[in-house]
């Protein structure tokens, strides 16, 4: 499934020509310039993952570097699921499923739902049944609909690392209504090592390595692993530390963004836009922290507060400012051990904090 060299550089124009005009906003040539290449030969899976998929990969590069506003952001977004659509309709596309069904859902909590698109409209092209039930769908909701459809298996798709402790629970309720679940998305980590952690039964980098890898599963019998709770996974839960940062996030948000008023005297200046979004920082950072504490794992963590360093840079925001704030918030944590020593990696990772 592999695209030759030429049809390498054939998608890499398109998507190219693509990027322009989503950047631009003009929806309609979006549309036209990847439903003409699919009329010229393009195969349809593709036009999907070798000239969509990277326009929407290049959309979150150029908001993170400050180059696309929020608003700029989510119109790309939103010309991009256009172009899915049609493409979707497009009549090079096949009308009947003859593989199985496969459900394909966000994690609750998870409102990118584009990556988990661009998957069910690559499974209906390989000719699967899909469910597609979109962004933030509950776990109550999402077992409720496995049991009335009884699909071959879920697909389960989560960006950000801070829904992780709700993909465990929905992971472990699919398995144990009988439907395995393959994980993906950037939030289950390097190499998929938090899918693996939390049970899931397979993971896949991209859209084509998960059909592939769903093939695999539906093509012989499943059984399911034995009921368990989250314990018996990640046994360092019982320390607690997770469910008191987790209780207590609003009171840490609260807490520290006052401390912060006392030491960092350039936040008098602050208009009401850039103290709401340092208290969305503080609150970002104490999730994080929290879902680092629910997997044990620094890594998880660092990673994030580096990204967040780029991010502020990029933004004119000096990395003091976020220095600080890991310092405050340590003050808040004294008794919990764990919580202190990510904290601590955490305030390493800052470049200008070295």
């Amino acid at each position: 499934m592999t695209a030759s060299a030429p049809d390498r550089k054939g998608t890499e124009v398109l998507s190219a020509r693509l990027w322009d005009v989503v950047r631009g906003g003009d929806e309609y040539a979006a549309v036209e310039i990847v439903l003409s290449a699919v009329d010229a030969g393009l195969d349809a899976e593709s036009a999907l993952l070798d000239v969509v998929a990277p326009v929407q990969g290049k959309v979150g590069v150029e908001w993170a570097a400050n180059r696309l506003s929020v608003a700029e952001e989510h119109t790309a977004s939103a010309i991009n699921d256009r172009v899915i659509a049609a493409l979707a309709h497009h009549g090079s596309a096949p009308r009947r499923s003859h593989q199985g069904r496969i459900t394909v859902a966000c994690v609750d909590g998870e409102w990118h739902a584009l990556p988990a698109r661009l998957l069910a409209e690559t499974l209906r092209l390989r000719g699967w049944q899909i469910d597609f039930l979109g962004a933030q769908v509950p776990v109550p909701h999402l077992i409720d609909h496995l049991h009335r459809t009884g699909p071959d298996a879920l697909a389960l798709s989560s960006s950000i690392p801070t829904r992780l402790p709700a993909a465990h629970t929905a992971i472990r309720a699919s398995q144990a209504a009988g439907v395995p679940v393959i994980a993906g998305g950037a939030a289950f980590g390097p190499g998929g090592c938090y899918a693996d952690r939390l049970g899931a039964d397979a993971w896949a980098p991209d859209a084509r390595a998960a059909a592939d890898r769903l093939a695999e599963i539906v093509a012989r019998p499943y059984v399911p692993p034995a009921a368990h709770e989250p314990l018996d996974d990640l046994p360092h839960l019982a320390d607690q530390e997770y469910t008191l940062v987790t209780r207590n996030t609003h009171r840490l948000v609260a807490a520290v963004l006052a401390a912060i008023e006392e030491r960092f005297p350039a936040m008098a200046g602050y208009s009401e836009r850039q103290r709401r979004h340092t208290a969305e920082d503080i609150a970002h950072i104490t999730e994080f922290l929290a879902t680092a504490l629910y997997l044990d794992d620094s890594g998880l963590f660092t990673r994030f507060i580096a990204w967040t360093a780029d991010i502020l840079a990029a933004r004119g925001v000096p990395a003091h400012s976020l220095t600080l704030g890991l310092d405050l918030l340590t003050e808040q944590l004294t008794d919990l051990p764990r919580a202190v020593a990510l904290l601590r990696d955490g305030r390493a990772a800052v470049p200008l904090a070295r």
